[in-house]
């Protein structure tokens, strides 16, 4: 596990206690550099989000992470649910591959 992405899940882990947490670097999806820590998928299901709406979940996320997002974390796909919500569904869409950037071009 690369740095950033082991201190996403460090951070993650200790401030939310989750029943679930999956932290993956989808970097290689975009136009950056091979070996980047810039984009991830955070899967996380925790007590804490149970009675929240999507944006304050988001928003205590960003909270957590802002000097990650400060220093070079360019994007976050949450996913994020409640314990039972979680139980129920356990089910995360699949990221799209990027189309900006030299990607996109011919």
């Amino acid at each position: 596990m690369k740095p950033v992405e082991n201190r996403i899940l460090t951070k993650l882990a200790a401030e939310f206690q989750p029943v679930h947490l999956e932290v993956i670097n989808e970097s290689h999806m975009h136009s950056v550099p091979p070996g980047s820590e810039t984009h991830f998928k955070v899967v996380l299901a925790a007590a804490a989000f149970a009675g929240k709406r999507q944006v304050q979940r988001h928003q205590a996320i960003y909270a957590c992470l802002a000097e990650e997002l400060q220093n070079g974390v360019h994007a976050l796909a949450l996913h994020t649910f409640s314990p039972d919500e979680w139980l129920a569904s356990a089910v995360v869409p699949a990221s799209p591959q990027c189309l900006g950037g030299s990607k996109h071009d011919h």
